[in-house]
């Protein structure tokens, strides 16, 4: 938590703020991109190992545009719910966690994949596509661990909490990683037994990003939706501010309403003194005490 809340505040004017924005796009790119050519994903975009150990370093970025079908009308319904329930919950994380968080989370994620590509690759001699699953999988339990009451209609009929798919997730991952872990010991031939426990390893090292960060801010303050509410009452009054003249400034940050109009500042309680923070700040800042 320590290690995290020193590298916002170091680098946390870097952060990409609205990232599932710009993620979702990829995800649309991808789409038409199957619909034009399909073969073009496999051929230069996607995460092959082997070609990326030739020169075509461009794979360990691009495979983030991942083809989803489109044919027909049923499935471009169904992926414009994708997009938007994907959308949903990484903006609901980044409300959560501020944008820096986020913004790491979703790229250690795309580093576990990267690494769970090379340990399949090494281990059954030849390349494995890893594509969005587990960057998905990993974003969705997170948002179960913050939301967990949150319900979903699943066949746009039946109410499910979040919580509760997100254990049915668990399960199905958890049957995985046992199965191949039990094939690996059943089997005598020894190649056979290192491409079963690499599967099993590779599974849990993709979402090794969810099991660091789920430790790592256990104990962090959640905003609520009423205090999502609130942000947004305030980017209203925010508005009416003088223009050049500036009434807020983060301590952590130094950012100012004139920096982002939408930017919102409270006052720690806990700070020995007037310190003032943006709400990315607010509760991941280390408390002031003469």
């Amino acid at each position: 938590m320590k290690f995290i809340s020193k590298l916002e505040r170091k680098f946390g004017r870097y952060a990409i703020r609205d990232l599932m924005k710009y993620i979702t796009i990829l995800y649309v790119l991808g789409a038409l991109l199957e619909l034009i050519s399909p073969a073009f994903y496999g051929a230069y975009l996607c995460l092959d190992v082997g070609k990326v150990l030739h020169g075509q370093v461009w794979r360990l970025v691009t495979f983030i545009i991942c083809p989803a079908g489109l044919s027909g009308g049923t499935g471009i319904f169904f992926f414009a719910i994708e997009m938007y329930l994907y959308y949903m919950i990484g903006t609901s994380l980044e409300n959560a966690w501020g944008a820096f968080r986020f913004n790491l989370y979703y790229i250690s994620g795309i580093l576990c994949n990267i690494i769970a590509a090379f340990i399949l690759y090494f281990a059954i001699g030849g390349t494995y596509p890893m594509g969005l699953e587990y960057i998905n999988r990993a974003m969705y339990f997170a948002f179960a661990v913050i939301y967990p009451n949150v319900q979903f209609m699943l066949f746009f009929v039946l109410p499910v909490k979040v919580k509760h798919l997100a254990y049915i997730y668990a399960a199905v991952i958890g049957y995985d990683v046992i199965k191949y872990i039990r094939y690996a010991f059943e089997t005598p031939y020894t190649q056979i037994r290192n491409i079963y426990l690499a599967l099993g390893i590779s599974i849990l090292v993709a979402l090794l990003n969810f099991v660091i960060f789920f430790f790592a801010t256990r104990n962090q303050k959640r905003l609520s939706p009423t205090m999502q509410k609130r942000r947004r009452t305030y980017r209203k009054e925010a508005r009416r501010s003088a223009a050049g003249v500036t009434r807020h400034k983060c301590a952590v940050c130094g950012r100012t309403e004139l920096d982002d109009e939408n930017l919102e500042f409270r006052f720690c309680s806990k700070c020995d003194g007037n310190y003032e923070y943006c709400m990315e700040h607010l509760f991941t800042h280390t408390h002031v005490k003469k």
